[in-house]
Formats: structure tokens, C-alpha cells, sequence
């Protein structure tokens, strides 16, 4: 298979909302189910590879079964999660995009944008610039104000060439890393991380508050629900 196969991961047990997020309803879908179809939705995409939490990949719900191509059993955290993910994805796929199922609202753009990036670069994922004054605290007291210039905060999904996130997944499982994203894999090891515009509206469910704006933005109209892989044809 040649283009990009997506991982999604989708194994986390939503300690933050009381219950795994992924499968909260959102516009009358799961929320995995929004990620899903944005990913799947991409032209350059040629299969999507969900990492669950062991109850779900025993009995995965039909329209998980209907939407995407494959799924696997998660790990005890997000790095081994993501490396069982790519260890499933199509050994002809030339890129892998490696995306937080929490983050609904991703966009054509902003796949686009890594993609490109990482076919030239090698690794690439999205960054908001941070916009607020940025504080270090010990104990409750304030220590210092950090320079927020040259800050980001990173986003997904974060795109690599296929056999370079193979190779860095597979040293981090014998090293026991447990790096917070893909792309600090590569910056442990010295590869270069293209860096290309996030989107605001590419928000991470996190929290009540999270949920109830994402909420908002479906019933506001402003967040369209995805329709079916099976209907959207060229990328929206």
C-alpha cells in the first residue's frame, strides 16, 4: 500500500471525565468516531488503525468495526500505545500519522500540512504559538516568568516517514521510554521535527469543561458532524 496510514490512539480510560472520552457522544456520534472520519476523510490516507483499550478490542462496537480497517489492544501508556498502533500499519504505507483520538476537530488543513512536511523532512507535527505569559511555581508561590517566545504547544496528528517511526517506536519498547508524544522520539535521537501552523479549533478533550466547549461548537454549528468513510468521497 502506498500513502499514509493513520494511528489512532484511543486506549486511555478518561480518568479526568469519569469515564474513556473516546467513546462520549458528540454530535450524536462517539467522539473516536469524529476523528475517524476527518482522518479517514483525507485522500493521501489509506487505512486507519485504532489503539483501544483491552475491554473495547475484545468486543469493538459495530460502527467501529464498520469504520475502520484494524484495532489493537493499548498499552499502560501513551508512547507504548502508539508503538503497538504503528507495529499494526501496513508495511507499504510510506508515512504514518499518529493522532489523539480527544482531538475531534482536526482538519484537512492541517493534515495536509504535516504531510508535506514530513515528506520532506522526515517527522512533522502542528504548534500553536503560546500567547500567554508563562509563570514557574513551586509550592503555590511563583518562582519566575519564563521567555514564551520560541515556545509552542504541540498538537496532532504528528506524521513521520514509516520506516523512521518504526525504527524509533522500536528502540523506545527496548529502552522503556516513556516519551509524552512520537515526535520526542525523534528529538531524542537528533532527527529533525518539522514544525507547521496547528489550528486553534483542534482542541484536546481533556476536561468537563473541554467537552462542553467542543458541545458548543457542534450545537453552534460551527463544527459540522462528519459524515461516514463510506460517504465522503473527496476530502471537505
Amino acid at each position: 500500500m502506498s500513502g499514509a496510514s493513520v494511528v489512532i490512539v484511543a486506549g486511555g480510560r478518561g480518568e479526568r471525565l469519569g469515564s474513556p472520552k473516546q467513546f462520549l457522544p458528540l454530535g450524536g456520534i462517539p467522539l473516536l468516531l469524529w476523528s475517524i472520519r476527518n482522518l479517514g476523510s483525507h485522500f493521501g490516507v489509506g487505512e486507519i488503525v485504532v489503539v483501544l483499550p483491552a475491554a473495547v478490542a475484545a468486543e469493538p462496537p459495530d460502527w467501529l468495526k464498520a469504520e475502520s480497517d484494524r484495532f489493537c489492544i493499548g498499552g499502560e501508556t501513551r508512547r507504548e500505545s502508539a508503538g503497538s498502533g504503528v507495529q499494526l500499519v501496513d508495511p507499504g504505507a510510506e508515512l504514518i500519522l499518529i493522532h489523539d483520538a480527544a482531538r475531534p476537530f482536526v482538519s484537512i488543513d492541517v493534515i495536509d500540512r504535516v504531510v508535506e512536511a514530513a515528506s520532506q523532512v522526515g517527522a512533522a507535527l502542528p504548534v500553536l504559538p503560546v500567547v500567554d505569559t508563562i509563570k514557574r511555581e513551586e509550592d503555590g508561590m511563583i518562582m519566575e516568568t519564563l521567555e514564551r517566545s520560541g515556545l509552542g504547544r504541540a498538537q496532532t496528528p504528528q506524521a513521520f516517514k514509516a520506516g523512521l517511526i518504526r525504527e524509533l517506536h522500536a528502540g523506545a519498547s527496548e529502552r522503556g521510554s516513556t516519551a509524552s508524544d512520537d515526535a520526542a522520539l525523534c528529538e531524542l535521537e537528533g532527527h529533525p521535527v518539522a514544525a507547521v501552523a496547528g489550528d486553534p479549533w483542534n482542541l484536546k478533550i481533556t476536561t468537563p469543561a473541554d467537552l462542553a466547549l467542543a458541545e458548543w461548537l457542534v450545537d453552534s454549528g460551527r463544527a459540522i458532524v462528519p459524515r461516514p468513510r463510506s460517504e465522503s468521497g473527496d476530502p471537505v
